[in-house]
């Protein structure tokens, strides 16, 4: 009951963004017709191919579709004239730590690996008729390489090519998911979205960068401009990882004896103490509600405002400011980022570090945590510059395991999770498009994350140095895109237990390959 009355409320309130997640702005963009420049994710793809512009790829493999729908006056049109998209996909993974680590001489705690894997997906979005449409996407993939389901734990980048669950139960390195499946109503005012559907927040991504997206089941709501501002919001009740066949849990995990921990959310930005047992004995129904505004009254000022809440678990609040200065043909952009998360019951169940290893921490019982975050963006043309800050308050750390992340557009670097009590971090990046070569980007970045060094849970200091080369083949039907990551850690850092931590240096470097049809 409690559930309806949330969807009620939901459908009552009737205001969430832009008319839908193909269309919309990234939350860190200026909403202004050089967004795409302040942005690093820019689609790659050549306007003289019309052929080709049914949908397209941006630089972090969020699909979006160019060509929506038409508007129909018969069923059988609605069903007929529907468009679909299709996608042929590659991806490879390579890792290498600097020093591997066996505990106790036995149970591995790291391991070189490659993965690769081939795969695609096909979408379908009906025709609308009278304002409703449907919509499905299935999705597959199939690896190879350095498998072992013993070793399965140790994957990193690699483990969203197939399902761990699946690869451990029954040897399977093959993962299908009818990952979308969904109503939609649309008017002037207002869209509607309900079944399982992609949903993209500030801590709701679909993180598209392997195989198959990060989906959830549940319903969104979205309008159209309001006094220059734009809304959405979204109950949502289920959620998919990357690397998970069947949908599960939003913030629960597994635990050996009850729920195997690939079965649940086990995401590595999840908190691990939440255990889905725990929450059983309590009677707490894990749900994650989602508002979300952006405003653009003041000329090149955007405000982006966010609340995300598990209730009787946590939530959050978000505000970000960004504002475009001009000077000729450069452009100037600082923006600000506060994020209070509040802890409504979670702290107590699972404790303030997201592994439960609280040595460090000053309340370990509290998962209260706040997040400063500050850039500026220097942009001319295909060039730009950004600089970046973020400081995590020294409370609980941010539980975030829905594939959006706190720092991201801040001082993210590609798989790194910098958002612990107590960690500062420091980015600058690189982007320039090349003129004289046809769909060719470079992306780089540098980031210092000064994690605290007491913590037990939390890993050692590390500089990391990443950059992507994006190229389109040709025309836009086809991408390549090529990621390297080096990182540099700290070997010598003792934690409050007295022990040595880990060194997190290794080298990473992935190959992917995109067709769309």
């Amino acid at each position: 009951m409690k559930q309806f009355m949330v969807i009620g409320l939901l459908l009552i309130l009737g205001a969430s963004a832009h008319a839908d997640e193909n269309i919309e702005k990234d939350s860190d963009s200026v909403t202004d017709k050089s967004a795409d420049v302040v942005t690093s994710l820019y689609t790659i793809m050549d306007d003289s191919d019309e052929d080709f512009m049914k949908h397209s790829l941006k630089c972090n493999m969020l699909h979006l579709h160019n060509d929506e729908p038409e508007i129909v006056d018969n069923l059988w049109a609605m069903l007929l004239d529907g468009v679909y998209y299709g996608r042929l996909r590659f991806n490879s993974f390579g890792y290498k730590w600097k020093n591997t680590f066996h505990e106790n001489g036995v149970k591995k705690k790291r391991e070189d690996h490659a993965i690769a894997a081939l795969g695609g997906s096909l979408i379908y979005r009906s025709a609308y008729l009278n304002g409703f449409a449907i919509g499905m996407g299935v999705y597959g993939t199939s690896a190879m390489g350095s498998l072992d389901d013993s070793e399965a734990y140790l994957y990193k980048s690699g483990k969203d090519a197939f399902s761990r669950n699946d690869f451990r139960t029954d040897g399977s390195n093959h993962l299908f998911s009818f990952a979308q499946a969904y109503l939609e109503y649309k008017n002037e005012d207002f869209y509607i979205k309900a079944g399982r559907q992609i949903f993209e927040s500030f801590l709701t991504k679909s993180n598209d960068t392997k195989m198959i997206p990060n989906t959830f089941e549940g319903i969104t709501i979205y309008s159209h401009d309001i006094l220059d501002s734009s809304f959405k919001m979204a109950y949502l009740t289920r959620q998919k990882l990357r690397d998970h066949s069947e949908f599960h849990n939003v913030l629960a995990a597994g635990d050996p004896d009850h729920y195997p921990i690939y079965t649940e959310n086990d995401d590595s930005a999840m908190h691990f103490g939440l255990q889905k047992t725990k929450l059983e004995a309590r009677g707490i129904e894990d749900r994650l509600i989602v508002t979300e505004a952006r405003n653009i009254s003041i000329e090149n000022l955007t405000f982006i405002m966010n609340y995300t809440a598990v209730p009787e678990l946590l939530s959050s609040a978000m505000i970000q400011a960004n504002y475009r200065l001009k000077f000729a043909d450069w452009s100037v952009i600082p923006a600000l980022r506060y994020m209070q998360q509040f802890d409504d019951g979670a702290g107590a169940i699972g404790s303030a570090n997201l592994k439960t290893e609280t040595q460090g921490y000053m309340d370990p019982d509290s998962l209260d945590a706040a997040l400063y975050g500050a850039r500026v963006d220097i942009v001319q043309d295909e060039f730009k510059l950004r600089l970046g800050y973020t400081k995590i308050a020294d409370k609980g750390d941010i539980v975030a395991p829905w594939r959006g992340f706190p720092t991201g557009g801040f001082t993210r670097a590609m798989a790194q999770y910098n958002w612990n009590a107590n960690t500062e971090s420091y980015m600058m990046q690189l982007d320039y498009e090349f003129e004289d070569i046809s769909e060719f980007k470079v992306i780089s970045r540098f980031v210092v994350q000064d994690f605290d060094d007491k913590k037990v849970g939390v890993q050692a200091d590390s500089n990391v140095f990443t950059i992507d080369f994006l190229k389109g083949l040709g025309h836009s039907s086809y991408y390549l895109k090529t990621r390297y990551a080096h990182v540099m850690g700290d070997d010598d850092t003792i934690a409050a237990n007295g022990l040595q931590k880990l060194d997190p240096s290794y080298n990473e470097i992935r190959l992917e390959i995109n067709y769309l049809f």
